[in-house]
């Protein structure tokens, strides 16, 4: 049975950054999938910004060409690519120069939402905000995408926000974050607070420990320039595996709205207890003689920027003290796999004569590849000879669980830009818990610097070094294994 798709008003959203990569990749790949299920009325705009001199016909072939690139199977839609290109247009700006605003500034139209996506470096959110308002085109019900990197510190995030501030009002800003938008980020919240099984069992009392990975095979690649100043820290636990471990640990919301949400979200970052350097990890992908090291992609011989890290992270309430969450993430490593693994504790006591073998629930969450849910529970193996126990998961893979309604799911940025239109902010930052996330990772990245620790080499195609299997090796536990 084909899902339920519901029309959003329509709109008018500029993508500043409009040529770049994300939205050629992203942004408008997503947007047309949208169109084609009808969410996107026949009304709707999406103007292109950026400083090439294009005219809109040039740049709705561009955009074709992303499509045919990057859309999959929708793409072959000759006639639908031809009606979602005919809603295109483009005007070329530029931040810093005062041509060209007052032709997107004729192009606004009253009566429609408007949504600007600041697909560009955060160096120019400010600009192009004070822009915005110096040629009216943004107002008060003016709805404002940013992207991250939202900060590289507490005190650059900080100015971030009040720069926007400025000009936007917090209830008219949305940080995305695109891990938020994945169905099984989404299906964590439901499966926490829509089943009476998990709920009273989510404390210290039955969870031995969490773990969240994301696992990459790629490296740097094109991006060394920039992940050479970043790092796996800034890139990637800051900000997304952050906001799963908030996903996971947060209380009960009063209701499923964003404010409500986000509060308990900023709690458990406020919760978290600072890191000893001995309950961190970080590593850098080595060369095999066949692949590239990181130093030799992101063309710096002598740099001590990670591309891998592990982290051992507490928080310090009634409902988590004494459960450690292991955060690990890397690139080059054997499998690209995202999930989060919840642990159950051991039986206090087996009644079956003979079985030694520790046997744990484990609830994991897959959000690459494969999404979906599964839940390891231990059976009788069958046949004769006894009460042999193995352990089998319960398999809920949203491909074979949901059929074709699994394959209209929506990717991340579709869902996420379908929210700013409808003006639902709860799988959005809010700009207090980008702050309270710089202040709990700062002390981590000062405390390496000032040490002048060096990151551990790893193999490409392993599971990162070997400093990070002790982590868990000194608390009697081990990493779930990394697989695609």
């Amino acid at each position: 049975m084909a899902s339920r798709v519901i029309p959003v008003e329509p709109f008018d959203l500029v993508i500043f950054g409009g040529t770049g990569d994300l939205a050629r990749r992203k942004i408008l790949p997503g947007l047309f999938r949208r169109f084609l299920s009808g969410q996107m009325t026949a009304d709707s705009r999406i103007i292109g910004a950026a400083r090439g001199a294009l005219d809109a016909d040039g740049y709705r072939e561009m955009v074709r060409a992303g499509i045919q690139e990057f859309g999959g199977a929708e793409a072959q839609d000759e006639a639908g690519l031809g009606s979602f290109l005919e809603r295109l247009d483009y005007v070329s700006v530029d931040a810093t120069v005062e041509e060209g605003w007052s032709s997107l500034a004729g192009l606004m139209r009253d009566g429609v939402v408007r949504a600007f996506y600041f697909s560009v470096a955060p160096a120019l959110f400010g600009p192009l905000a004070e822009r915005l308002h110096q040629h009216g085109i943004a107002n008060a019900q003016s709805r404002l995408v940013v992207e991250k990197p939202f900060g590289r510190d507490f005190e650059s995030a900080r100015a971030l926000n009040r720069m926007l501030a400025e000009h936007f009002h917090e209830d008219q800003i949305y940080r995305i974050d695109h891990y938020l938008g994945k169905e099984t980020v989404q299906n964590l919240m439901a499966v926490r607070f829509g089943n009476v099984l998990f709920e009273p069992l989510w404390n210290n009392h039955y969870i031995d420990h969490i773990q969240i990975t994301v696992a990459e095979t790629v490296g740097v690649e094109g991006r060394g320039s920039y992940y050479d100043k970043s790092g796996a820290m800034r890139d990637m636990v800051q900000n997304h595996l952050m906001q799963l471990l908030c996903l996971i640990a947060m209380e009960p919301p009063s209701r499923f709205e964003a404010e409500a949400v986000r509060d308990e979200k900023l709690k458990v970052i406020r919760a978290l207890q600072p890191v000893p350097a001995h309950h961190v990890v970080r590593g850098q992908y080595d060369s095999d003689g066949e692949r590239p090291s990181y130093r030799e992609e992101a063309g710096s011989p002598r740099t001590f920027t990670e591309s891998f890290i592990a982290i051992r992270a507490e928080i310090a309430n009634w409902r988590w003290t004494g459960v450690p969450f292991y955060l690990r993430t890397g690139k080059k490593l054997r499998a690209r796999h995202s999930e989060i693994a919840v642990v159950f504790k051991d039986l206090g006591h087996s009644i079956f004569e003979g079985d030694e073998k520790r046997h744990r629930n484990i609830l994991s969450i897959r959000l690459q590849p494969n999404e979906g849910i599964d839940l390891t529970v231990t059976i009788k193996e069958p046949g004769p000879g006894g009460m042999r126990l193995i352990d089998r998961p319960l398999d809920m893979t949203f491909a074979d669980a949901l059929g074709e309604e699994a394959r209209e799911i929506p990717d991340a940025y579709e869902r996420l830009i379908m929210d700013v239109i409808r003006g639902n902010q709860t799988l959005f930052m809010r700009g207090d818990e980008v702050e309270a996330a710089w202040t709990w990772t700062d002390p981590i990245i000062a405390g390496w610097e000032k040490r002048n620790d060096v990151p551990k080499l790893y193999d490409p195609g392993s599971a990162g070094p070997d400093d990070a299997l002790m982590l868990l090796h000194r608390d009697g536990r081990r990493w779930r294994e990394i697989r695609g």
